[in-house]
């Protein structure tokens, strides 16, 4: 970050768009590194922080900008595994409960909170019903209790009353209401801010983290790289080169066969819903494994989830739901409000794209799909990291590296993980938040860092109440490169029409604050 603007030397995470045009210069001046990461999502970025904090020269290319793509279409949950408990995959829903716990108390506990999830029950059935679902909810709190994870950041789960369930949830339908279950899970404040931080944690370490450069052609020992800006192309050299597009790996490495599955989720405003602050759920019908849920949303929204459906065809950038999910998810959950939702109460939708690792002569639907992951050589070369999930994203990196470092420079041992203890930039104990002089909206953002952005000049606010502050840390320390960047995967105030038109001008006086001319 500018010493103009802290009145000190420049931040080692910041990312900007001078730091990206001096470590492209440098890279053409030393084209030769440790690690080569294609793609910025979260396992690109998580892969580009491990690698850097083992000392390894490591650079990392996004076509496009950090979270573009499956990263910042999620649920905004970190999941411990409940799931797959259920289909009996105790391996991953393990791996899943104990990354849940790192990012809870070690990794992101600024960025990561509990949240209650509350499913109604009806009469009749409700005993039945509470009774398998309490089994679940059961099975996952052993595994929360396993892996370490304190009462004090996830609670145990248990029945609650029917006035219970409406202070909780106050839209809920009422009649032959006769209580509910409650459990808990982890939430991330978002998605695309979680890569963010990884990625300018593994920039702190020495990473060279690249948008808007693009990969021609790659090989086990190297790539052709294309600054999509400019025009230009480097040739560099990598005694490791890993793939990490996700649904788009197979464009790389023809040995990658993916399935992949779309999740859409709907965007509305939280009035509606009753200002909630839990995660109301209600069963998909025909269906013992499969939820529709509320998720409480920054901006004063709420998103409403999951389809879980094959994206047949070739791979868009940008994913869309169908009419039919949108019907689907507004009639599930519909079933447990008083006042049912209709399309005009619909905002916005987002829908994203999971690299479902498959056997191609496979018939399996995509519901039943592992979130497995594995770590696929390809015939040039080409370490591809394929499957698994956001939560999973940090052991996804661990095993990438570890396979890169064990083929390309065969001391692991010398060269050991250091992740599990590495907290993220802004890292701050959950329950010592308060001692962060900065206002409550920074410090849920950006934890410790919430008092040096909140340092910065003010200026236009953008739409629901954020702040120009917020917008030009995005510009000076966040690697935002162009408008877009900022309202799309800095803010999310992208995701309603309304909120980007309202934003626009604000967001490019914060671009003249900063002095940085947005790219075109």
């Amino acid at each position: 970050m500018s010493g103009r603007v802290l009145g000190r030397t420049p931040r080692p995470t910041a990312l900007s768009a001078a730091r990206r045009s001096r470590e492209l210069a440098a890279l053409g001046d030393t084209p030769n590194v440790d690690v080569l990461v294609i793609g910025g999502g979260i396992t690109g970025a998580g892969i580009a922080l491990d690698a850097a904090s083992r000392g390894l020269r490591t650079v990392l290319v996004e076509k496009h900008d950090l979270a573009f793509g499956t990263s910042r279409w999620s649920s905004k949950l970190v999941h411990g595994g409940l799931r797959y408990l259920a289909t009996g995959q105790f391996g991953i829903a393990h791996e899943s409960a104990v990354e849940r716990h790192l990012l809870m108390t070690r990794i992101a506990p600024h960025l990561t909170r509990p949240l209650a999830q509350v499913m109604p029950l009806y009469a009749p059935g409700h005993v039945a019903r509470g009774a398998y679902i309490g089994l679940g909810y059961g099975l996952g709190d052993g595994l929360r209790r396993l892996v370490g994870t304190p009462d004090a950041v996830l609670h145990a789960p248990g029945p609650i009353g029917r006035d219970e369930v409406v202070r909780l949830a106050p839209a809920v339908r009422t009649d032959a209401l006769r209580g509910g279950m409650r459990g808990w899970d982890g939430q991330l404040f978002d998605d695309a801010r979680l890569v963010v931080a990884v990625a300018r944690t593994a920039a702190g370490h020495g990473a060279s983290v690249l948008t808007r450069v693009e990969v021609a052609e790659a090989t086990g020992d190297g790539a052709l790289l294309r600054n999509t800006i400019t025009g230009d192309e480097l040739r560099i050299g990598a005694r490791a080169v890993v793939n990490a597009t996700g649904v788009w790996a197979g464009a790389l490495d023809a040995d990658v066969h993916l399935r992949p599955s779309r999740g859409t989720h709907l965007v509305v405003d939280a009035a509606r819903l009753g200002r909630s602050d839990v995660s109301l759920t209600a069963p998909v019908p025909g269906s013992s494994s499969r939820f529709v849920f509320t998720v409480p949303a920054p901006h004063g929204r709420a998103y409403i989830g999951l389809t879980d459906v094959p994206a047949e065809g070739t791979v868009p950038d940008v994913p869309h739901a169908t009419e039919a999910e949108i019907d689907m998810l507004l009639a599930v959950i519909g079933d447990v409000l008083a006042v049912p939702l209709t399309r005009a109460d619909v905002l916005a939708t987002f829908a994203g794209l999971r690299p479902l690792l498959t056997d191609p002569r496979s018939g399996e639907e995509t519901s039943d799909l592992s979130r497995r992951h594995a770590i696929i050589e390809s015939a040039t070369g080409v370490l591809s990291v394929v499957g698994g999930k956001l939560t999973t994203y940090r052991r996804m990196a661990q095993d990438a590296v570890d396979a890169a470092v064990e083929r390309r420079f065969g001391a692991l041992a010398e060269r050991p993980c250091l992740t599990r203890e590495l907290p993220l930039v802004g890292a701050w104990p959950r329950e010592r938040s308060g001692e962060i002089h900065a206002p409550a909206r920074l410090v849920r953002r950006f934890g410790a860092e919430a008092a040096f952005a909140a340092r910065l000049p003010d200026g236009p606010r953008a739409a629901r109440g954020v702040s120009a502050q917020e917008l030009q840390w995005a510009v000076e320390v966040e690697g935002a490169l162009d408008i877009a960047d900022v309202l799309d995967r800095r803010t999310r105030l992208g995701l309603v029409p309304a909120d980007r038109d309202a934003s626009a001008a604000a967001v490019a006086s914060a671009f003249d604050r900063a002095g940085t001319v947005p790219v075109s």
